[in-house]
């Protein structure tokens, strides 16, 4: 779809640049002299994004494109470029705000990424969204997603149903964001062959992950055992992003939130990265801000606030 049928749209390629193109499956290699090959660059990037983003691409567009990158008019910039994580067919899924491009970059270096901060800042979402993006790319197998299975007010006996249907609730959230990336088709048949797993915590016991990307979220609701216990799952090829929020932590009064100790636990230890989002994050709708400001202010007039790094109880959903 990129190239066109036959190869057509490298036609206008060749007649405009002395540059040599050439395609060997997936990878597209381009030999000639600089200035040329920073613009060819620059032209595949606006094709990809031109097609992923209107579902075609025609010979006239590619002109189109050329002419614009020429005149110095890119559709999108080389960072703009940098922060998509993925093309659906609904929109383009990329980090807007300053910590979440920080977020990005921190999940491309990293095997082992926390994403630490309020409801409504995109931590698992854009979790999700790299998660398929490797997926679809064939760099990874399978992906894994995982919630402790914590109630919030409400006991898991007292809910109708057998336990596949008590349990839905709880991963209910994250099949709302694979069904915003992926056609329900497709994703019905990953959940079929096991491709896509939406599984609770206690689950994870015995096994080894490999060729797979998981996602632990609200992880402020595992114990300090049972962090340890998923994070030490992980296999050859795979990697790791643990979202939470510190503030909303559901455990027993008694148990100590394993989000929150696995900060001075692995604190300095390379390929694991701590990202922290705050209220100028969010997301959501716009009162989602002002509701946080107001616990937080409640919060601290009160005398309930605590240490950011130890969380509270306070600020409930």
């Amino acid at each position: 779809m990129l190239l066109g049928y036959n190869d057509v749209n490298l036609k206008p390629m060749e007649e405009r640049f002395n540059a040599i193109v050439s395609v060997r499956g997936d990878n597209i290699f381009l030999k000639g002299v600089r200035e040329e090959l920073e613009s060819l660059e620059k032209i595949f990037k606006e094709m990809v994004y031109v097609l992923n983003t209107s579902g075609k691409l025609g010979e006239s567009d590619v002109n189109t494109i050329i002419d614009l990158t020429q005149q110095g008019r890119e559709i999108v910039s080389d960072d703009e470029y940098d922060n998509i994580i993925l093309y659906t067919k609904k929109d383009v899924i990329k980090a807007r705000t300053p910590t979440q491009i920080s977020y990005s970059q921190s999940i491309r270096k990293n095997d082992i990424v926390f994403a630490i901060g309020p409801a409504g800042t995109g931590k698992t979402f854009l979790a999700v969204a790299f998660a398929v993006s490797a997926l679809k790319k064939g760099i990874v197998k399978k992906i894994v997603l995982v919630r402790p299975a914590v109630e919030a007010g409400e006991s898991l006996g007292f809910l109708p149903g057998d336990f596949r249907e008590k349990i839905d609730p709880y991963l209910r959230p994250l099949y709302d964001a694979l069904n915003e990336m992926l056609p329900t088709d497709q994703l019905k048949s990953y959940i079929e062959k096991n491709i896509v797993e939406i599984v609770p915590l206690a689950y994870m016991r015995g096994r080894t992950l490999h060729n797979a990307y998981v996602i632990l979220d609200e992880a402020q609701n595992a114990t300090s055992m049972q962090m340890k216990m998923y994070l030490t799952r992980l296999g050859p090829n795979s990697k790791a992003i643990i979202t939470g929020d510190i503030t909303q932590i559901d455990l027993p009064v008694r148990s100590e939130s394993g989000l929150v100790l696995v900060q001075d636990i692995l604190k300095n230890i390379d390929g694991v990265s701590f990202v922290y989002f705050d209220k100028k994050d969010v997301v959501r709708h716009k009162l989602v801000k002002d509701i946080i400001d107001a616990y937080e202010k409640y919060s601290d007039d009160n005398g309930n606030g605590k240490n950011k790094k130890n969380g509270n109880n306070l600020n409930k959903d």
